[in-house]
């Protein structure tokens, strides 16, 4: 049974940095991708970043680019969110989640796509 629980979230002024964990458990955590996502109240779950099995490929939003960086650690079984460069319109519950599909060639934007996720954690950014 697959289980991802992350860590790391927390109050923050804009311009500042908060660093993501997601650790997971059950299955072979190497062979999947993984995915980042985040909802902010009152809207859709988005796609915030995503990295391939293997950690070679790595895909971000537009509106994180160049100040979000994911990452992995296959050892420890577990993925990153390096946020730098906050803004209040960051503030979100942020979910992580494994790719349903082992090696998939193309990282996914689509939720559908990711079977099993964590329980989130709140980032808030204040202006």
């Amino acid at each position: 049974q697959v289980q991802l629980v992350e860590s790391g979230g927390g109050l923050v002024q804009a311009g500042g940095s908060l660093r993501l964990s997601c650790a997971a458990s059950g299955g072979t955590f190497s062979n999947y991708a993984m995915g980042w996502f985040r909802q902010a109240p009152g809207k859709e779950r988005d796609f915030v970043a995503g990295i391939s099995w293997g950690g070679g490929g790595t895909y971000y939003a537009d509106s994180v680019k160049g100040r979000f960086t994911i990452s992995r650690d296959d050892a420890k079984n577990t993925v990153y969110l390096q946020m730098n460069s906050l803004k209040p319109e960051d503030t979100a519950v942020y979910y992580c989640a494994r790719d349903g599909r082992v090696y998939r060639r193309t990282l996914s934007e689509n939720p559908r796509e990711y079977p099993y996720w964590g329980q989130g954690t709140q980032v808030t950014v204040s202006s």
